[in-house]
């Protein structure tokens, strides 16, 4: 009977645990299903509620659900892990830290993982900052960055000016927020150091520009215009308001924003340029072009389409988007559509990117014909 009744109890146990995994599995499926215009949230709230009954050796799964999810899904799965987490004191550590240990996993999600470890065992997250300075995640980068910074500054208030710099180089290196490289760069001018922004980064200054063409109603996006056809540098095209031809541009900002408002001014609504440049790459490899753009564009290389995104001023920043190509040895191709909405409010004006190109770390790669940086007050064309 003894036995009976321990096999019994050991079967509800295992029906129990069978039930709650697919119960997580099913509820995150259906929040990654969440559309835009409130498509599924009716749906998604009843998972969410669902999901949240979940104990906290769920939140590695949940976190990994991320991955992918679109912005709505994503604040569905982060509330069900904050929810979680605050009602779990003893979170799955080790199992956190191995997420967080894998750096194919969406970098957002890692970050979450971060903080739930440095809310229970701060000083086992902190152990963990010196290792992320060179992580591909930005979200992980920044506390490691602030740290070396502390150090560089400690340095220098000491008087230690060498080490100090060492700090804020290394620093340099890993920083990729604007403000964080604003203040290592104050530092390391303050000491007497010079720095080429462009270049450490690997900015792309020297580009030619055509337009503008059109886009009344959002239609220059999917139209294909002339120099999508094939890249003609001595073509004149019929433009939006009269005649189009390449002309040069060079910008001279630290960030490396080539701002087509200059190229173009008094024509800045409804319309679409292209900016074109070439790259001679030392040998065959695989690479990221990291672009910084508020308006919808299209990037290709070799004429080939890399990714395209039909949105405008959503914000920008230094790597907003990273984009993955293959250049081949020697001569590669960069085209870039850029295309501006109707919004006629101060901040949609800006009609504008950055772009440079990387290894998988944020590391610079430099073009074997990459020209010496443009000083500042350069004229743009």
């Amino acid at each position: 009977m003894k036995h009976r009744l321990l096999a019994g109890l050991a079967t509800i146990s295992l029906g129990a645990f069978c039930w709650a995994a697919p119960s997580v599995s099913s509820s995150l499926k259906t929040l990654r299903a969440v559309g835009p215009e409130g498509q599924g949230n009716a749906a998604a709230a009843k998972a969410w509620k669902q999901l949240i009954k979940a104990d906290a050796t769920a939140l590695p799964e949940i976190l990994a659900a991320m991955d992918g999810a679109n912005p709505l899904a994503a604040n569905w799965l982060r509330s069900a892990v904050d929810t979680i987490a605050a009602r779990d004191k003893k979170l799955p550590l080790k199992a956190l830290q191995k997420f967080l240990a894998n750096k194919k996993q969406n970098p957002r999600a890692r970050r979450l993982a971060f903080e739930l470890i440095q809310r229970v065992e701060p000083d086992t997250a902190a152990k963990l900052i010196p290792a992320m300075l060179n992580d591909p995640s930005v979200e992980l980068r920044r506390d490691a960055v602030e740290r070396v910074i502390d150090q560089g500054l400690d340095l220098k208030k000491i008087k230690k000016d060498g080490p100090a710099k060492e700090q804020f180089r290394k620093a340099l290196d890993a920083a990729r927020d604007i403000d964080q490289i604003k203040t290592i760069t104050t530092q390391l001018r303050q000491l007497k150091e010079e720095v080429d922004l462009p270049r450490h980064f690997g900015f792309l200054m020297h580009w030619r520009v055509i337009g503008p063409f059109d886009n009344t109603k959002h239609a220059g996006f999917a139209k294909v215009f002339p120099p999508e056809k094939a890249v003609k540098l001595d073509a004149i095209y019929a433009g939006k308001a009269g005649k189009v031809q390449w002309s040069q541009f060079v910008t001279a900002d630290e960030y490396g924003k080539v701002d087509i408002n200059q190229a173009y001014p008094g024509l800045i609504k409804e319309v679409t340029a292209y900016a074109y440049t070439t790259y001679d790459a030392p040998a065959a490899r695989a690479v990221e072009l990291r672009l910084g753009c508020k308006n919808a564009y299209k990037v290709w290389v070799n004429g080939r389409l890399i990714f395209g995104r039909d949105e405008y001023h959503r914000g920008t920043r230094i790597d907003h988007y990273q984009l993955k190509a293959n250049f081949k040895k020697g001569r590669n191709t960069i085209l870039i559509k850029l295309c501006q909405n109707h919004q006629t409010e101060s901040w949609t004006k800006e009609w504008e990117f950055q772009l440079r190109v990387c290894d998988p770390t944020g590391t610079a790669l430099h073009a074997t014909n990459r020209p010496p940086t443009p000083k500042q007050g350069t004229n743009n064309n």
